[in-house]
């Protein structure tokens, strides 16, 4: 049931907030200063820039053209150089991003795989393996639909873009809070160049990237992109059962690039890409949580797990892609060719312990039953066709329009084990899906320059989404297929402006849309179950802000506010009793805050940048209800919670209307400082970094033991680079305080934790050619 719902105001607290950090900023400029296009720069100053005193220009492609950061109406932040060479030094997998943005976190439940992506309060804490997310995923121009192919590792990167607000136009379908893009590092004709890195850490850790660039003719170039991270276990099982040893991985990735430009008129961008990774499944830890509050239990040791199940991961993932461009008289022409498909097992003891009330001895603490399952996706495949035209001619008008294809075949098979019989066999009873998709779009968006102060643009999007999904039960007898199937459409739009006070400083308005497809899910326990279902969701957001260049382009900032509100919510529910996920809608949640983005040369040694952002989300439904933590009905409230929201209409429930997102942090920063000297023939260099993120909610409902606490985690990176910046040494540290607390869990069984990476320090070497 829903109720009707109440047009939402921007309270005046948020519009005084605006302004005092808009005011925070010197304009630099009287009114009677040109407001014109960026001048020339003198050749001192051209200097100066190439010197480092002065931030360099950040192109974006935000916008499916490649244009200066600054001129684009949207907040964003953006990644690359030695920023990102930081924050990926010793093997750090796609997290890496969580609070390094404004607004943004990233988690796992599956440690190196299936990252989940929050943007503004928005993301998805479902962990079946055809879960949506509405925060978009492009690598190289092509989405990544599953979330099995949204953990590839990060190297030989240009840049990444995060992109805040709804990315409904442009980019299309399931990205209502944002799409985050990575751009790999193309192919050059006529240059030999490249890269390799190699460096070791703590617990027997080795990673090793490198590139090379190869010209093959005068029109040819190919490029051969690799990197492998290996890394020792480092937990063990003190007992004589199941899996011994954890934590230890080997994850190797590789991609192939070849450019053919036989003339400026015409390219063609062929990309082959893979991975493959074995590791451990995340450790779920029973009866870490010290009932009452959310600090893990006294004498907690982090290198000990006692348990009596198998613990496995595999993941194999490929792909290929082209992207042809045609550069005609008065029109560019696009086509993106792509194709994804992943292969995943992944095997776990849920119930992160051994033994269970019944099966004597039992450990640690309170084992209420056995839960030791796998999930796998022995199928899936991805196909996506664009066709894009956009305008190559000066004047004040310029446009693009496109076509878009979506294609995804799924298979999930859901089994368990018995964890008390000896070797651990498969039970006789499983569950499978099969889900396909098919999507197309059409879009376009316009850019007209009103006057060399004012730029308007605007966007539109029609998308139609077909998705047909079967579940079934096997046990003594076989229950479905349940089918359901679905039939969608929306219209998306934004409209934006920039207006140009001075060559230095814009302000910048926008509007948008958002629409996420409606998603299935089945992973059926009993023959009784049936498949759940949660309707198409869409946002409307309203943002504002301030992009500025500072003390003649040593400091740059960009300040923005923003609202939203998102109609029929797609939520995900946990069941209470059983290791089930059900997909429910929210009648509507809203949003709204303040960013900050700030980059600054200090000196001719130091640079830093700066960013914060608080995001105030909360669920709007007074008629939704979901289950609580604990299993009650097994353990007479012994595996229970503390829950602090008020009852449900039914036993074990309770009611979430004004909780906040899960997973969303109100308050997040994150300060770099790089200082560089020159020291004999070289440089001596330090790079630190820091993240912040306040509290959160784990779940739908608030309990005193799933509230996150507040995390801060900083980075130290320190070297030397000499021959003109060819080599290159390093030591580093990630996590450098060696924080280590509960970062995500399981609520049905027992008060089971999930923890985030201990600190990790090491070397590296790095030769440029």
């Amino acid at each position: 049931m829903k109720r009707p719902g109440s047009r939402l105001s921007f309270p005046s607290c948020r519009t005084l907030m605006f302004m005092a950090v808009a005011s925070a900023f010197p304009l630099q400029a009287s009114q009677a200063q040109e407001a014109a296009a960026p001048a020339q720069e003198t050749p001192a100053a051209q200097a100066d820039a190439q010197s480092g005193q002065r931030l360099d220009v950040v192109i974006v492609t935000a916008q499916r053209r490649a244009e200066n950061i600054k001129d684009v109406p949207m907040a964003i932040t953006t990644f690359s150089g030695d920023r990102l060479g930081a924050v990926t030094a010793g093997g750090q997998d796609i997290r890496f991003l969580a609070s390094r943005a404004p607004s943004l976190n990233v988690e796992s439940d599956y440690g190196r795989s299936f990252p989940r992506f929050y943007i503004r309060g928005q993301g998805n804490t479902d962990f079946d393996l055809n879960a949506s997310q509405p925060v978009g995923l492009v690598v190289d121009d092509i989405v990544q639909e599953s979330p099995m192919l949204k953990g590839f590792p990060v190297f030989d990167v240009e840049q990444v873009e995060v992109l805040r607000g709804p990315q409904g136009t442009l980019f299309g379908r399931n990205s209502p809070a944002g799409v985050i893009k990575f751009d790999s590092v193309r192919p050059v004709l006529g240059k030999t160049e490249g890269y390799f890195s190699g460096g070791f850490a703590t617990h027997r850790s080795f990673n090793a990237e490198g590139a090379y660039n190869l010209p093959i003719s005068e029109t040819v170039a190919a490029r051969v992109s690799l990197q492998s991270n290996v890394r020792d276990d480092r937990v063990h099982n003190p007992r004589p059962t199941g899996t011994r040893d954890f934590e230890g991985y080997t994850d190797t990735a590789a991609r192939v690039q070849v450019l053919v430009q036989p003339n400026r008129q015409f390219s063609a961008l062929f990309n082959l890409h893979g991975r493959d990774l074995d590791n451990n499944a995340t450790l779920f830890r029973a009866n870490i949580i010290k009932k009452g509050t959310n600090a893990l239990v006294d004498g907690f040791d982090y290198g000990s797990y006692p348990t009596d199940g198998v613990n496995e991961q595999t993941l194999r993932t490929k792909g290929a892609n082209m992207r042809l461009r045609w550069n005609l008289d008065r029109v560019t022409l696009h086509s993106i060719t792509g194709y994804e498909t992943a292969d995943f097992f992944s095997r776990a003891d849920v119930d992160g312990g051994f033994g269970a009330v019944y099966a004597q001895p039992m450990g640690p603490g309170f084992i209420p039953f056995v839960v030791e399952t796998a999930d796998l996706l022995p199928e899936h495949k991805q196909y996506t066709q664009e066709f894009r035209a956009e305008s190559n001619v000066p004047g004040p008008l310029q446009w693009i329009g496109g076509l878009f294809f979506f294609k995804e075949d799924i298979r999930i098979d859901s089994i368990s084990f018995d964890s008390l019989a000896p070797g651990n066999p498969q039970n006789p009873f499983y569950a499978t899906q099969d889900q396909s998709t098919k999507s197309w779009a059409a879009f376009g968006s316009l850019n007209y320059a009103v006057s060399e102060q004012l730029k308007l643009r605007a966007g539109l999007r029609y998308t139609s989404d077909k998705k047909d999904f079967s579940a079934r039960r096997v046990e003594a007898t076989t229950a479905g297929p349940f089918g359901i199937h679905n039939d969608s459409d929306n219209v998306s739009w934004d409209l934006s402006g920039t207006y140009a006070l001075n060559k230095d400083t814009n302000l910048f308005a926008r509007v948008a849309t958002g629409y996420r497809a409606p998603s299935m899910q089945g992973r059926l326990n009993g023959l009784a179950d049936r498949p759940s279902f949660a309707d198409a969701e869409k946002a409307l957001s309203y943002e504002a802000g301030i992009k500025q260049d500072l003390f003649d382009r040593r400091a740059r900032v960009s300040a923005s506010v923003f609202q939203y509100r998102v109609k029929d919510k797609q939520l995900t529910a946990g069941s209470g009793v059983i290791n089930m996920n059900q997909l429910i809608n929210a009648d509507r949640v809203t949003g709204q805050g303040v960013e900050l983005d700030l980059q600054a040369v200090l000196s001719d040694s130091l640079r830093m940048t700066l960013g914060a952002s608080y995001n105030d989300t909360e669920i709007k439904d007074a008629s939704l209800f979901v289950q609580q933590c604990g299993n009650f009905a097994n353990t007479g409230a012994l595996a229970g919670c503390t829950v602090t929201d008020p009852a449900g209409p039914f036993a074990g429930t309770v009611r979430i209307d004004g909780n906040p997102m899960p997973r969303a942090p109100k308050w997040q920063a994150n300060f770099s400082l790089r200082y560089t000297v020159p020291l004999g023939e070289g440089d001596f260099f330090a790079y630190t970094d820091w993240a912040y993120r306040s509290t959160y909610n784990m779940f739908l409902y608030e309990a005193r033991e799933y509230k996150a606490r507040s995390l801060v985690e900083g980075g130290l990176r320190v070297g030397y680079k000499w021959g003109d910046g060819k080599y290159e040494v390093a030591a580093f540290a990630r996590n450098i305080t060696d924080r280590v607390q509960i970062v995500g869990a399981i609520d049905f069984n027992n008060l089971t934790g999930i923890l985030n990476e201990p600190r990790t320090a090491g070397a590296q070497f790095r030769v440029n050619f």
